[in-house]
């Protein structure tokens, strides 16, 4: 809460109701018209009071780590069970940062150039970037089909002499099988960075995910399940990685408190002011004080958001049920309880048609669609040519990449416009039919 006189207090009474009015005047109630406006895939979802906190957060003007920093970093703490979160401003940087951490120079047991990771090679580009860029090997696996997660079974082909991490994003929201990814890590004593950036809120066994491997990341990107605009973060219980990423993140500089400066300061020897010593390699991939501001009110809404996308998953799954002989429908862990970032379908190779048919037909009646991100990682130019070692033919892989491909849950979604969705599917299966038969 803004503090100041009673001047101020009361101006900043009246800001907040006129922020309330502009909100139910400019954003409130605006109808999408199904078959006209585009129903997209995924989109920001507030109201208010996102609005207020983003006006504090520019009227206090800190601008960086302020109170809405701390608030929204203790908020994920409390939620995640974490000693550490590190707010960024991507969760792209979150990926760097995490992988960078396990280089760092502060880090006992570091990665070296050359060290392997196992990652999917279904994947999102910044969940194998870092890997690249830490001059570490990827050693990439195919996913599963259904739930398009890293595939277990692939683990202890994958790992070598040199193997010493696995990167393990959560696909779409939908829980790895982290029991088993964990208890391969522990065998062989790898470190485990989890990317949950499509899956805060996510469960596996009861337990969050985000919370089994020694760091994870999220992202706060539009499209997620809470969102900064921009933003990210990382997390860990471990001490120690902790403080290297904060490095990482933070220039490289050594984080030092007040009182060990003003005791350095008293010496005469100094090359250097102790809150300007370097012990990593880093960077400044901070967030914003106004980024932070609207996540922690975001954070607030999280569980229903959690709840309303598992209800629109539901609506969607058992209505287009009946073309599983045509359409593979995404699959979980019995113990998952996934807060899904969207709905993931696969067309089969008999089904008659294509997946860019069925697309074409959507996207033509204004249903946002994707791909399921970058597909196989290997088909991009960028990545082509990477230093790696791959487990077998990567053949789920392909198939995602040719074949599947994912509509939206997100809580911006009503009723009425997944009805639409789904009226759409229905219409594209009669014209098949109707297309076969002539």
């Amino acid at each position: 809460m803004m503090r100041g006189n009673a001047a101020t207090e009361e101006v900043w009474a009246e800001i907040q109701a006129k922020v309330a009015e502009f909100y139910r005047l400019y954003h409130a109630d605006r109808l999408t018209r199904p078959g006209e406006d585009l129903l997209q895939y995924a989109g920001r979802v507030f109201d208010e009071h996102e609005l207020i906190n983003g006006v504090e957060a520019v009227l206090e003007f800190q601008l960086t780590n302020g109170h809405f920093e701390r608030e929204f970093a203790d908020g994920l703490k409390a939620l995640l069970d974490r000693r550490e979160v590190l707010l960024t401003n991507s969760g792209s940087s979150a990926n760097l940062i995490a992988m960078t951490a396990l280089c760092g120079q502060q880090q006992p047991d570091r990665l070296m150039p050359g060290d392997e990771v196992i990652t999917p090679a279904a994947t999102f580009p910044t969940t194998l970037a870092p890997i690249v860029q830490n001059q570490l090997v990827p050693v990439l696996v195919d996913c599963e089909l259904g739930t398009y997660n890293l595939d277990p079974e692939q683990l202890e082909a994958a790992y070598s002499d040199r193997t010493r991490a696995i990167c393990v994003p959560h696909t779409l929201g939908n829980p790895a099988d982290m029991i088993r990814i964990m208890a391969f890590a522990r065998r062989h004593e790898l470190y485990v960075i989890e990317d949950a950036c499509d899956a805060l809120g996510s469960r596996l066994a009861g337990q969050f995910i985000g919370t089994f491997g020694h760091l994870a990341t999220l992202s706060f990107y539009p499209a997620h399940h809470i969102t900064t605009g921009e933003g990210g973060a990382v997390c860990t219980n471990d001490e120690t990685l902790g403080c290297v990423a904060r490095s990482v993140r933070d220039w490289g500089r050594e984080a030092t408190d007040d009182q060990s400066r003003l005791a350095a300061l008293s010496g005469d020897e100094l090359l250097f002011d102790p809150q300007y010593r370097y012990v990593e390699i880093g960077y400044n991939l901070k967030m914003t004080e106004m980024q932070a501001a609207i996540g922690l009110a975001q954070l607030a809404r999280l569980a229903e958001f959690s709840r309303l996308r598992q209800q629109r998953f539901e609506w969607l799954y058992d209505h287009l049920r009946r073309y599983e002989e045509a359409l593979m429908l995404p699959e979980w862990l019995p113990e998952a309880e996934p807060a899904w970032f969207a709905f993931p379908i696969t067309v089969r190779p008999e089904a008659g048609f294509t997946r860019g048919q069925l697309v074409r037909y959507l996207e033509a009646r204004r249903i946002e669609t994707r791909f399921l991100f970058a597909g196989n990682i290997l088909n991009h130019p960028a990545y082509r040519h990477i230093g790696r070692r791959v487990t077998g033919d990567l053949p789920n892989a392909e198939v995602v990449a040719r074949s599947t491909f994912f509509v939206g849950v997100y809580p911006g979604l009503d009723e009425g416009q997944i009805g639409y969705m789904l009226e759409t599917f229905d219409r594209f299966f009669d014209h098949i039919a109707h297309s076969s038969n002539s």
